[in-house]
């Protein structure tokens, strides 16, 4: 169900629209189903339409004319809701109608529930699939009806009331959503012959430009040096930075004046203050320790984002949203990482899960630190080699992203979820094709049958419930690899396998074989960075002793 809302000065030209059948040919039968006390005149069931209308006007606007006499009317005193049922929904009785423009008005603050001070309302049907309410705003006390945020009131109670009839639910927004261009930006980039907005263009640019910056002075100086973008930075009299504004070279107004855009007209993460929130949560980079060689940052950021589900499945939801946050400017930085035929499906993957990073809930940033600092050392480190590390973290940010669209689905964070089963689809593509070289040199390197052998036993004992799929995947034979080579450096393979199915459960992992492969290689390859000492040998948990 889908609510609109709107207000207006003239009561009498909205009833008689509502009304109307002559030139408005969609509306057939229009009656009333509802209204403030049941009582209200129906000029739909009357011989006499044009009285009765004009009966229902005056009721409807007897305490706006008493608020004026007393000069406290307000100028726009009409309140009107149109709701529409989905096509798909069956077809809603009057009774229903009735019962859902009752929960509306009350949602909204027009009449809330046990008010008898409310205002005067009435909900007319005059199509099969919606209803309009007419109210005006003025109270029985004469004071105006406290209907702020009435639009998404109205939208919570509409989802509720979707649950309950079991009608389509609507994927809805939270008001957190980056701004949509607007259609002369949408036109101006077409005449240009542009794919993107100035304002689509500016938003992806200052977030990547954030996910690579490790302080407010380092996101200053990579935004000012960028060849396509102006900046137009604003400092308090102490020197401090105030705020910023941008615009695309190419992008002019008539006179050839840059169309400047603030932060927060990009997206609402992106305003200077949040930006600076997101900065100031950075961890520093971890020092070796005396005898130990420095942990390889794509296998760092990998096992944190692993470990960001489990926090996902916490109470904390504020922590939760902090860590998708931090996963989302991972995300941005991908396609900076990456080979160039990788890269547009990874940027296509950034701008889809750039809508599931905020929501209503708060952000706590400094629960993302150490995710951060590991990316933003990535960026310093590029990954060598057979391209293994990106592969592995793009196996850890599919199982993420799941994640993430489950705990926005429990919250009801419908463009969330609709934005993250997005992203899944073109990170799904980036990791077939990162995956394929690595996966194919690994399978390779088969062991001997003895060792095939003994490396599956180990698999039945440590994964029972995926063993069948993990034996039919294709990538069966680079796992015995991964484990045999795991094996030669010291490892043993039934603790190491009881390890990496302990770091997360592969109930969401469509491949298991090669989400342990990538496990399997991380941590081999810490015990070869830090030696043994570092990864003690894991206990069996309760539940396999069992």
């Amino acid at each position: 169900m889908i609510a609109k809302i709107s207000g207006g000065k003239d009561t009498g030209g909205l009833i008689r629209y509502l009304f109307d059948t002559k030139k408005a040919k969609d509306h057939t039968d229009p009656h009333l189903v509802a209204s403030w006390d049941g009582y209200a005149p129906d000029p739909g069931r009357t011989d006499d339409a044009d009285t009765t209308r004009k009966l229902l006007m005056a009721d409807l606007d007897l305490y706006v004319k008493q608020a004026r006499r007393l000069g406290s009317a307000p100028e726009k005193h009409v309140w009107h809701c149109s709701i529409r049922a989905s096509p798909q929904d069956r077809i809603l009785s009057d009774e229903e109608w009735a019962d859902i423009a009752r929960r509306v008005v009350a949602a909204t603050g027009i009449a809330p529930d046990g008010d008898r001070d409310g205002c005067r309302w009435v909900a007319v049907r005059h199509a099969p699939d919606h209803i309009h309410i007419a109210a005006t705003k003025v109270r029985r006390d004469l004071r105006t009806a406290r209907h702020w945020n009435d639009y998404l009131n109205a939208d919570r109670e509409l989802a509720a009331i979707e649950e309950e009839h079991d009608l389509r639910r609507v994927v809805r927004g939270d008001r957190t959503a980056a701004k949509r261009p607007t259609r002369a930006e949408q036109e101006k980039a077409h005449r240009a012959g542009q794919k993107t907005t100035a304002r689509e263009h500016l938003r992806t640019t200052v977030r990547t430009v954030v996910a690579a910056a490790s302080s407010i002075e380092e996101f200053v100086h990579l935004l000012s040096h960028l060849d396509d973008v102006l900046v137009d930075v604003v400092y308090f009299p102490s020197g401090d930075v105030r705020g910023y504004k941008v615009a695309s070279q190419d992008s002019t107004t008539a006179d050839e004046q840059p169309v400047w855009f603030s932060g927060s007209a990009l997206a609402p993460d992106l305003s200077f203050p949040k930006i600076r929130a997101r900065l100031e949560n950075i961890a520093p980079k971890p020092t070796a320790q005396p005898g130990q060689h420095e942990t390889d940052p794509w296998h760092r950021a990998a096992a944190t984002m692993e470990r960001i589900p489990h926090h996902l499945h916490q109470a904390d939801d504020e922590a939760a949203q902090g860590h998708i946050a931090a996963f989302g400017e991972t995300l941005d930085l991908l396609p900076l990482l990456a080979p160039k035929a990788l890269q547009p499906q990874l940027r296509e993957a950034a701008i889809a899960f750039e809508r599931a990073t905020r929501s209503r809930v708060h952000a706590r940033h400094h629960h993302g630190r150490a995710l951060r600092a590991a990316v933003r050392t990535m960026l310093r480190e590029p990954a060598s080699g057979d391209g293994a590390g990106l592969a592995m973290l793009l196996d850890v940010a599919i199982l993420l992203v799941v994640a993430a669209a489950r705990w926005h689905q429990l919250r009801r964070h419908d463009q969330q979820v609709a934005a993250a089963h997005r992203t899944l689809v073109h990170l799904q593509a980036a990791y077939d094709q990162a995956a394929a070289s690595p996966l194919a040199a690994l399978a390779q390197r088969r062991p001997s049958p003895l060792t095939v052998d003994r490396t599956t036993r180990h698999l039945r004992q440590a994964l029972p419930a995926h063993m069948e799929q993990v034996l039919r995947d294709p990538a069966f034979d680079a796992l015995t690899a991964a484990l045999a080579e795991a094996e030669a450096v010291g490892h043993n393979v039934d603790q190491l396998l009881h390890r990496a199915v302990d770091q997360r459960a592969l109930d969401d992992a469509r491949h298991p074989a090669r989400v342990l492969i990538w496990r399997v290689r991380r941590l081999s390859a810490a015990r070869m960075q830090n030696g043994p000492a570092a990864f003690p040998a894991a206990q069996p948990s309760n539940a396999r002793r069992r």
